[in-house]
């Protein structure tokens, strides 16, 4: 079981460990762990600090999108499906909330 300091802590700030990687997730409004308003649509950064990597991803992730509606076009097994590894850690935060990679390709 997770404690809810790690799940909820207070700073918006993340220890990743993706694929096997360490990274950092952040944000930088403090307010979005504390006002749910801030949750709706807010910025967060990446960094990774692998050589591949050669700028901090800004990513922008919205909870109210119609995730739904992106999942109808595309059938279950294509690999437009395939989602990386941090979109699903996000997602263990903000179910069902869609993440925009704001023109970086995403880390898979």
């Amino acid at each position: 079981q997770v404690s809810p300091a790690l799940r909820w802590p207070r700073w918006p700030v993340w220890l990743c460990s993706l694929s096997g990687r360490l990274s950092v997730l952040f944000g930088t409004d403090c307010r979005l762990l504390s006002h749910w308003r801030s949750e709706r649509t807010f910025q967060l950064y990446f960094c990774s600090g692998q050589q591949e990597q050669t700028r901090t991803a800004h990513l922008t992730v919205d909870t109210h999108s119609h995730h739904w509606e992106e999942a109808a076009r595309e059938g279950p097994c294509s690999p437009g499906q395939r989602r990386p590894a941090l979109e699903m850690a996000i997602r263990s935060r903000w179910p069902g909330a869609t993440v925009s990679w704001n023109g970086t390709d995403p880390f898979f």
